[in-house]
């Protein structure tokens, strides 16, 4: 195999339209957010959930400023990656946040995986601690791997259709549920037994996992038809559809289901929630629904996070063997980033999966604003008063999200900040031993 093809990467400039990239973002963004986070969500904060979903849609609108103004000034194949590389240079501290946003990414891909699983058994009627539900999911990620060795157009065209079809069920869904329930109005005096203030920022951190998705646009610059304008547009729309849908939905589940019935069915409450409005048909409908959902969005995750990871090994950022495959390092970097997905659908829950997700995102997001306020608000032409926001916010509802995870599953912290650590140490060896000229951006 030639050693130059093993090391670059190939992307068909025009070959993803304006509705493709929207399709790719909402399909990661609804896949992940609604379908298992809901539950999640209400166990933190009670009947408040909605109003959670609404924070994090604040959270991630104002967040969203600086992906928008890079991506018109930048737009790359390498996205975030490329972000960071423009703030930072080629140094640690590019690769260790580039790193991050790969690993939540993938992550989100296990996170996905594990939602179908749980879904699917609801056909059956067979409980969601089975072990079917990583059985599942792991048949779910080798089906995505398989479609994403095709070309891209493929992926585009699987990735539209199921999104569309995600998008008018899941309206479906919300509208018919407000108009059968006895009541369309929300409880928010009932609240969860140990909810509080940490409580609310922990729903809002897991309601901004469910609107991450959008960073998987900024990967497809290098081939999206007119880039400078379409990338940013494709986040603007992708954010606005799922605020709509996200909050039309979670107010239907409330309408339909007491607090403790989302609660104790919170890895499938939209199921749980179409039984007592439409009957068992709707429960069908609502499963069928989310299993088309998440294999979208996974589809849609392997194809953005592969093409990351392809980047950041064409900028020597991070090691790379090819262990005796043959094709570009984009089928490479696809191979590890399925194997990833895998041995965190076998191992981990669903709660545990989602909380790495979104430290690792939260770290990796206060590091582009900053590197967009430091170094590069002036080519892109940000405001500093919204940058300075945007981190403010993601500082607090990390700090939240971290409080109560240390009262309730303080394993899972000491996981993230192992990872990290080791992430951090693996990059500046490798980057001591293996040096490229580096580039900084100066004040």
């Amino acid at each position: 195999m030639n050693s130059n093809e093993s090391r670059t990467s190939h992307y068909r400039k025009d070959s993803l339209t304006l509705v493709g990239a929207v399709a790719l973002g909402t399909g990661v963004m609804i896949g992940a957010g609604i379908f298992a986070l809901t539950g999640q969500m209400a166990q933190l904060t009670g009947a408040l959930f909605p109003l959670a979903f609404l924070s994090a849609a604040l959270v991630v609108s104002i967040s969203s400023y600086s992906y928008v103004k890079m991506s018109n000034a930048y737009p790359s194949a390498g996205g975030i990656a490329m972000y960071l590389k423009k703030a930072y240079g080629s140094t640690a501290t590019t690769a260790f946040h580039s790193l991050l946003m790969y690993f939540s990414m993938v992550i989100a891909q296990s996170f996905l995986a594990r939602t179908f699983g749980a879904y699917t058994l609801q056909l059956f009627e067979i409980d969601d601690s089975s072990l079917l539900v990583p059985t599942l999911g792991v048949g779910l990620l080798l089906m995505a791997f398989l479609i994403n060795l095709s070309a891209n157009r493929m992926i585009e065209g699987v990735a539209s259709v199921l999104g569309f079809i995600k998008i008018g069920g899941i309206v479906m869904f919300g509208v018919v549920g407000v108009v059968v329930a006895d009541k369309v109005e929300v409880n928010f005096s009932s609240s969860a037994p140990d909810a509080s203030l940490t409580g609310f920022l922990g729903a809002t951190a897991l309601g901004i996992l469910a609107f991450k998705g959008f960073t998987t646009i900024t990967n497809s610059g290098s081939e999206l038809k007119n880039p400078h304008r379409n990338v940013g547009k494709a986040i603007i729309i992708s954010i606005a559809l799922c605020v709509v849908i996200y909050t039309l939905v979670g107010f239907s589940v409330a309408s339909n289901l007491s607090l403790q019935e989302i609660i104790e069915t919170r890895n499938y409450s939209l199921a749980a929630a179409a039984r007592p409005a439409l009957g068992e048909y709707a429960v069908w409908f609502t499963v069928v629904l989310a299993m088309l959902a998440t294999a979208g969005g996974i589809i849609a995750s392997i194809f953005a996070v592969s093409r990351m990871l392809a980047m950041l090994t064409e900028m020597r950022l991070v090691p790379h063997r090819h262990f005796g495959m043959p094709g570009s390092i984009q089928k490479h970097t696809l191979v590890y980033t399925v194997v990833l997905g895998l041995l965190l659908t076998m191992f981990f829950d669903l709660s545990r999966i989602a909380a790495l997700g979104i430290i690792f995102y939260l770290v990796m997001d206060i590091a582009v604003h900053l590197g967009v306020l430091r170094y590069l608000r002036h080519e892109v032409g940000a405001k500093p008063f919204i940058l300075i926001t945007a981190i403010t916010l993601d500082l607090i509802v990390l700090l939240g999200f971290v409080w109560i995870k240390l009262a309730n599953d303080p394993l899972v912290i000491s996981i993230a900040g192992i990872v990290m650590v080791v992430i951090l140490t693996v990059e500046v060896l490798f980057l001591r031993y293996n040096p490229i000229q580096v580039e900084h951006h100066h004040d």
